[in-house]
């Protein structure tokens, strides 16, 4: 049996006919105009989409009812289609079918802009997008599937009767919840075991010469291969058109450092500037302080020195948990002077540097701590550096005898060590959370080392954030690009020179980000 191709009905308007199906392979780009501020809101509610999946993805068992249903709410918060509708008419609760379908569209081509620029970013990408195509995919109908099929000509040649027969106790041993009466009623599908790696992995197929047999109940498994194909190579793709994409001015920023940017609380926002001491830091580096800053602050105090990267990342950090500009002016004074640094060299070599940070010289940017995205993705730390994610940065076998000199638990550490190998950073950095506060579940998802801080200072404090009030504002999920404007976005959406303002801020907001 194979799939026939199918004849596209010719329609007055091609957008139509691209979104009458739940879901698509992304093949066409979109072709209409938007603006950038709906451009923007994609891109974000897009991102903050994939980084559900990726956290479901390791907290939960992939498929699971517990990761269904949490990822069918986030597909409800942020206006994505989370189930096939039959009826297209908008209705009292937000946007109809037709518009969700645009804007799962189009905010996947524009993440593809920004994630296609590099290995990790395109790794990264590919693994998401295949989840949540997963999770949709096998959430059709029976009906759906196979005319999304139908759409794609996605053919595939099926086992003959004679085969079946032959083969029956080997198929029914070894397919997944395939019985001796439901091999004769379904289709099974030959296909190259390399396309059904999955399967084979988890002893799901029967595998005889190269090929994999394949019930027609686990088709997914050779369509997702099939899509996280077309997706790698498409990315490619993309990937040499970005010299063309650059050119516009108003989209280079944006595309830039999207990838890194952070759609989390805002820690720009000191409430309680003062209230942490400088006598308090070493002990807040050890109870409260995330890996990769406590690492900072060792290497600090024994070596009375860090370069540019790590005196920015923890300078940063730092100010984000209450140290003042004269705080910081007079901590770093005094662990450089107890260097190779005096006092003369400091004040001309490095005080303007922190006084930078403050906003009080150069373009007077009030810059913000590094998210876990920009300590991950930018900047990465060469020999003789101390910045960056440890996580990610470090080598496995350093990483685990750091851990162990942190006492971390034998059991803990390879399960972070786990999560390192599949790339999960921010997971693991959050793991180490939870074993280093004795708690199960930290029930938040890590972006932040500010936010670990305030988390570990809750905990620790009983319930009771004791160090910094926790009433930091959400960033917009449009990312308001302009730092201290406190005016409302629609405002500068409906206002022209409000927008262009906006977009001439956004290359300073997302290196405060």
């Amino acid at each position: 049996m194979q799939f026939p191709s199918r004849r596209r009905k010719q329609t007055s308007n091609p957008q139509t006919e691209l979104y009458a199906h739940p879901l698509q392979f992304y093949g066409e780009p979109p072709l209409e105009n938007m603006s950038l501020a709906e451009f923007e809101t994609f891109a974000v509610d897009r991102l903050k989409l994939l980084k559900t999946v990726e956290n479901l993805g390791v907290s939960y068992v992939k498929l699971s009812e517990p990761y269904a249903k949490k990822l069918e709410s986030e597909f409800k918060n942020l206006s994505f289609p989370y189930r096939p509708e039959a009826d297209d008419r908008k209705t009292q609760s937000g946007p109809n079918e037709y518009d969700k379908r645009r804007k799962d569209h189009i905010s996947h081509f524009i993440l593809r802009l920004a994630y296609c620029q590099t290995e990790d970013l395109r790794r990264w990408f590919i693994q998401q997008e295949v989840d949540l195509f997963r999770y949709r995919f096998n959430d059709l109908p029976a009906k759906q599937k196979l005319e999304f099929l139908h759409r794609n000509n996605l053919q595939y040649d099926t086992i003959s009767v004679e085969e079946k027969k032959s083969l029956l106790d080997k198929l029914v041993n070894s397919s997944y919840a395939v019985s001796g009466i439901t091999v004769e009623d379904q289709d099974f599908y030959k296909v190259p075991f390399q396309d059904a790696l999955d399967l084979v992995r988890t002893r799901k197929v029967y595998l005889k010469a190269g090929y994999v047999y394949i019930p027609h109940q686990d088709i997914v498994t050779i369509v997702l291969n099939d899509f996280r194909t077309r997706l790698s190579k498409a990315l490619a793709l993309t990937a040499r058109s970005l010299p063309a994409v650059h050119s516009d001015e108003r989209l280079q920023p944006l595309l830039n450092h999207l990838s890194h940017a952070y759609v989390g609380q805002d820690y720009s926002i000191q409430k309680n500037v003062g209230k942490i001491s400088l006598e308090q830091i070493d002990s807040l580096s050890g109870k409260s302080f995330p890996l990769c800053m406590r690492q900072l602050h060792q290497s600090l105090r024994e070596n009375h020195h860090l370069r540019h990267g790590g005196r920015m990342q923890y300078g940063l950090f730092l100010k984000g948990i209450g140290l003042s500009l004269e705080q910081a002016l007079q901590f770093w004074r005094s662990e450089f002077i107890r260097g190779k640094v005096d006092a003369d060299k400091f004040d001309k070599a490095y005080a303007y540097g922190i006084r930078h940070m403050f906003g009080k010289e150069g373009k007077r940017a009030d810059y913000t701590p590094y998210s876990c995205m920009k300590v991950i993705l930018s900047n990465a730390p060469s020999q003789g550096d101390h910045h960056g994610c440890p996580f990610r940065h470090s080598d496995p076998e350093l990483l685990k005898q750091k851990l162990q000199f942190y006492k971390v638990s034998p059991s803990g550490i390879s399960q972070i060590l786990e999560l390192v190998k599949g790339m999960h950073y921010q997971l693991a950095c959050q793991k180490y959370f939870e074993l280093t506060h004795n708690i199960e579940d930290a029930n938040f998802s890590l972006n932040h080392p500010n936010q670990y801080f305030i988390e570990s200072q809750r905990v620790l404090g009983g319930g009771k954030d004791i160090k910094r009030e926790m009433d930091a504002p959400q960033r917009p999920q449009e990312i308001t690009a302009a730092k201290g404007n406190n005016a409302p976005r629609e405002a500068a959406t409906n206002d022209p020179q409000g927008l262009a303002d906006m977009t001439e801020d956004l290359d300073s907001f997302f290196q405060d980000a």
